[in-house]
């Protein structure tokens, strides 16, 4: 049995799917619920034994305690996290308790249960911590990607909360011999993206007939990683990854972000051409940047393929079509999540940046 936190969330639930498609293995699935935690991506293991949903969060000490007692498991994969740049700009507070003083409970639980382990299971015991490449910071246009051995250079509060998140991490290994791993990964994509992020923001405001916001001149670089990818790395690591390191984990996919919107209404003047025969661009505006946006980050996931044998199974172009696709098939879920506070949100954050 496996402990999952933040399992009900975009990257989270796509993890706890592929999981308990890929084994009997049960999953304790630990999750907030807040804005972009979703029970919905979770629908289809309803009735399922092998997944146990428990609403709670990482920073409550007291139960993580009772469940690591309760069901024992051999890992904990931790997802948990605010993630969303903009949002940590207008209220970061969020994020330094989730990601920081969260991290810490959680943590501190962690390795009570673990150090009452027998000898046996302490040794085959795994924490893996799911991190980001912001917290590397930004590189220039020609700077070699990102490696593990890269300094940290955060520049939001969201990447500055999750640097320190990773530096914990790494402080329970080297002071108190916790079993942990660390893995960072660039930007995701794909199924249950909650629609505040690039991708499926352009796909639900161009269906909608709303304009497609996009920051400054577009140029924004991103690597870019089908989730499943993702997922699999992970698994890769929890099964075969060296205590106490870290692994970037990258889809090989640097692109700017106007090139991601324009790729995004293709697809889309394909599957679903607008009723005038014009093409989704034609929606797309330019908007004020946000405050201190990295201009490029880019992983080198070399280590990964050298030491476990691991990289990704898409392109961006497979990975692409098959999102865009998944959106137009989930029209409910899509409709299910675009809320009251989301439309408050979106408003909030794009209103008083139109050009």
């Amino acid at each position: 049995m496996i402990l999952v936190t933040g399992g009900a969330g975009f990257i989270g639930s796509n993890f706890v799917l592929d999981w308990l498609a890929g084994t009997d293995e049960a999953v304790i699935n630990l999750d907030a619920l807040t804005y972009a935690g979703n029970r919905e991506n979770l629908a289809s293991l309803e009735n399922d034994a092998r997944h146990v949903f428990v609403h709670g969060s990482i920073a409550d000490g007291a139960l993580v305690a009772s469940l690591l007692k309760q069901y024992q498991p051999r890992a904990v994969i931790n997802f948990a996290a605010e993630s969303h740049v903009d949002r940590s700009i207008h209220g970061p507070e969020d994020f330094i308790q989730t990601n920081i003083v969260g991290t810490f409970h959680l943590l501190e639980a962690v390795r009570a249960y673990w150090s009452g382990l027998d000898e046996p299971a302490k040794q085959d015991f795994r924490f893996l911590h799911v991190s980001t490449d912001e917290v590397y910071g930004s590189l220039s246009k020609h700077a070699p990607a990102f490696t593990e051995e890269h300094r940290y250079e955060p520049n939001s509060p969201y990447s500055a909360s999750k640097a320190a998140s990773d530096h914990l991490v790494r402080s329970y290994h080297h002071t108190y011999g916790l079993p942990v791993l660390t893995t960072n990964c660039s930007n995701n994509y794909g199924p249950y993206h909650f629609p505040e992020k690039l991708i499926p923001l352009m796909i639900v405001n161009a269906l909608a007939g709303k304009s497609l916001p996009v920051y400054g001149d577009g140029q924004q670089i991103r690597d870019w990683l089908y989730v499943k990818d993702h997922c699999s790395a992970i698994r890769r690591v929890l099964q075969a990854g060296r205590c106490g390191e870290v692994y970037n984990v990258g889809g090989w996919n640097e692109k700017p972000n106007i090139d991601i919107v324009h790729t995004v209404c293709q697809l889309l003047d394909e599957a679903r051409p607008r009723a005038d025969g014009k093409s989704y661009r034609e929606q797309i505006i330019t908007v004020t940047d946000r405050p201190g946006h990295d201009r490029r980050y880019a992983i080198d996931a070399g280590k990964i393929e050298r030491e476990l044998g691991w990289k990704p199974a898409e392109t961006f172009e497979t990975g692409i079509r098959k999102t865009v696709n998944w959106y137009l098939d989930n029209q409910a879920w899509v409709a299910n999540v675009q809320s009251g506070s989301y439309r408050d949100w979106v408003e909030k954050n794009y209103a008083e940046r139109a050009a």
